[in-house]
């Protein structure tokens, strides 16, 4: 049988080229050529092949039914045995599912991973470590260190596509883990692993052999220098769940985000502590983003802010000094655009000039904050701080602010005031969309609609 035969084709006109070029010679476009495989001159199974195999739907063909007379079935989940990677999973593994991750080199992706095999296999489902980046011996040897003693965990050291497809079909386990993906290459094609077409092609291979066969799939991914997973983007689309690793190398406490979950919450996050026997679940990750100080302090204002389904306590620092003729403004953890409106709202409807100081902003303990709701916390951090002057003790605050100078709400409001309570707090100031219609015991809750009012609520309160 002849050998399939590769080209190249231009992701933005289709133009074919022999070899791969930078630039394509149909349209002109730049790095837009791509290996793909085409059958060879006279392979008539191997086009029977392409054609039946590579090209086959994930789900079995159906005819045309209007929804309401489709049974629809709650999918079943697995529990990983690690109680924070069940939360970003949504529940547990699901059969036949896909779970990409990806994170910084060293970050603990190999790790956790390796707890949760060793952890569903003592449940008695069978699992298969597909590690293309160590040999079994150094798998074995990070097992022993992380005090897995006696770990039944398959391990496999290959690369090649279809020799893992083939032990996947012969020791049929539950869950498989492929570390990593950019390892890994398919004879089809001629390209080095990790290139463009050979992670599009193994990652659909993988993909399609765990919804035909019901086998989890784990996939692990390289990130660039940006942060973002490496390869073709069309890797998420193919996948059911993406997971990101976050958090500095440097610091003992990792985050897992999902950014995409077929099957559960986005945006949901687990916390674990970097310990000297593996990833350990954290169980009150708002300790975590809080700073312990035994008196209040200017420039520091507490956030709930909500993570997935999780509210969490964010401590935000502020920092305004004294600056030459060119103001800085800088933000960690949090968006530097809209600390620069913020700022202009401030001075505009709040009387509080900011034009020729320096002004830093820090979400405490790496997190990220992404959602509007920081935007309150984070105009009374910087008051504080340049008027010297704390906040009280056992405050927190969250709601969008917007350019007139109003405080919209922020979705789920009630919890968010509840996990407050349950931490301690004493003194809220929320928007008033947000202030509950009965009290929360221990809480003394401020409801304003201006930025203005906000301001005049906290200088009273000191």
């Amino acid at each position: 049988m002849a050998k399939d035969k590769a080209i190249f084709t231009c992701t933005e006109c289709g133009g074919t080229s022999p070899r791969w070029l930078g630039k394509c010679p149909a349209c002109g476009a730049w790095n837009t050529l791509v290996e793909t495989v085409v059958e060879g001159g006279n392979a008539g199974a191997s086009k029977n092949r392409m054609s039946a195999g590579s090209y086959a739907g994930l789900a079995q063909a159906q005819a045309v039914t209007p929804l309401a007379a489709i049974e629809a079935q709650d999918v079943a989940r697995s529990p990983s045995g690690i109680e924070e990677l069940d939360r970003v999973l949504g529940g547990g593994i699901v059969e036949g599912g896909v779970v990409l991750i990806g994170g910084d080199p060293g970050i603990g992706k190999s790790t956790l991973l390796l707890q949760a095999m060793d952890a569903l296999h003592r449940t008695g489902m069978p699992t298969l470590y597909v590690t293309g980046e160590e040999s079994g011996a150094q798998v074995a040897l990070r097992s022993r260190r992380l005090g897995l003693d006696h770990s039944q965990v398959n391990v496999l050291a290959e690369i090649q596509l279809e020799k893992i497809l083939a032990t996947m079909e012969a020791t049929q386990p539950a869950v498989v883990v492929i570390d990593s993906i950019q390892t890994v290459y398919s004879d089809q094609l001629t390209s080095a692993p990790g290139s463009v077409a050979q992670v599009r092609e193994c990652a659909a291979h993988l993909t399609r052999a765990a919804k035909s066969t019901g086998i989890a799939v784990i996939l692990v991914g390289h990130v660039t220098k940006e942060g973002a997973l490496a390869g073709p983007r069309v890797l998420e689309h193919m996948v059911d769940t993406v997971l990101y690793f976050e958090g500095d190398t440097h610091s003992s406490f990792r985050l897992v985000r999902a950014i995409k979950n077929r099957f559960g919450a986005v945006n949901e996050i687990g916390v674990f502590a970097m310990t000297e026997k593996g990833l350990k679940g954290v169980t009150n990750p708002s300790a975590i983003f809080l700073s312990q100080h035994s008196e209040p302090v200017p420039g520091s204002c507490v956030l709930v802010t909500l993570e997935g389904t999780r509210p969490l306590l964010v401590e935000i620092q502020a920092l305004v000094d004294s600056s030459g003729p060119a103001p800085r403004r800088l933000s960690v953890g949090l968006d530097r655009d809209r600390l620069a409106m913020l700022l202009a709202v401030l001075h505009r409807h709040a009387g509080v000039a900011c034009a020729d100081q320096d002004v830093f902003v820090n979400a405490v303990g790496g997190v990220r904050i992404s959602e509007p709701a920081a935007d309150l916390a984070v105009m009374l951090s910087i008051t504080s701080s340049l008027r010297g002057k704390a906040l009280p003790k056992g405050f927190i605050a969250f709601g969008e602010v917007g350019l007139a100078g109003e405080v919209r709400p922020a979705p789920r409001g009630q919890e968010r005031l509840k996990e407050a309570a349950k931490l301690g707090f004493t003194v809220a100031v929320v928007p008033k969309a947000n202030a509950p219609k009965r009290p929360i015991e221990g809480l003394e809750i401020h409801a304003v609609e201006r930025v203005d009012e906000a301001m005049s609520i906290v200088r009273g309160l000191g």
